[in-house]
């Protein structure tokens, strides 16, 4: 029996990586050798805490503490291959963990990682990877963005999480809406709430 609060093996970890790539990423569509290099090559494990390390692997979202989470390993390779990340990018990943980071500087040229919007610094980027869901995205996104710059995130609409797709057009981030994805929502960028009868 497995207990969550021991340390697999460094064997066990290797395994467990390559069933995620196997059984979680290849099956649902994930197939670009080079995302699936960049899973291979950065362990998972290291981004969660030591008591949270044996089930670093498993098919849905590792909670990290503070009401933060790791998504599942699915989500961040939807999001790479929607992405379509080349060496030339510049990218910015807007997450609380380095996790989808260092998975993006597997594939680009150059990244920076902000913990929030606020954080974020650098000029403009082609990509920014947003790991989490929008109910809004602030214009001041569309700021950080080169002309031909692309962002990848969830949006949620009415407790539904999908993985979208932008650009910055007049100064507004205007995303499309591809799948369903599994995303946790940010609070940075929920709506303001409304008050109704």
């Amino acid at each position: 029996m497995t207990v969550v609060e021991d340390r697999p093996a460094t064997d066990e970890m290797l395994i467990a990586r390559r069933a995620m790539i196997d059984s979680q990423l290849r099956v649902s569509g994930v197939n670009s050798p080079a995302i699936l290099n960049a899973f291979n090559a950065v362990p998972r494990e290291d981004f969660v805490p030591a008591a949270r390390r044996a089930v670093a692997y498993i098919d849905r979202a590792v909670p990290l503490g503070d009401g933060r989470a790791l998504s599942p390993a699915l989500t961040y390779g939807q999001m790479l291959e929607a992405a379509q990340t080349t060496r030339e990018d510049k990218v910015l990943v807007i997450s609380p963990n380095g996790y989808l980071a260092a998975l993006a500087a597997q594939l680009s040229g150059s990244v920076a990682r902000a913990d929030s919007l606020a954080d974020a610094k650098g000029g403009t980027f082609s990509l920014i990877l947003v790991d989490g869901a929008a109910e809004v995205l602030p214009d001041s996104l569309a700021s950080l963005l080169t002309d031909e710059g692309r962002i990848v995130t969830g949006l949620s609409d009415r407790g539904v999480t999908r993985l979208a797709i932008g650009r910055a057009v007049q100064g507004k981030v205007v995303a499309t809406p591809l799948a369903e994805a599994d995303f946790a929502i940010l609070a940075e960028f929920a709506a303001p709430k409304k008050w109704s009868f």
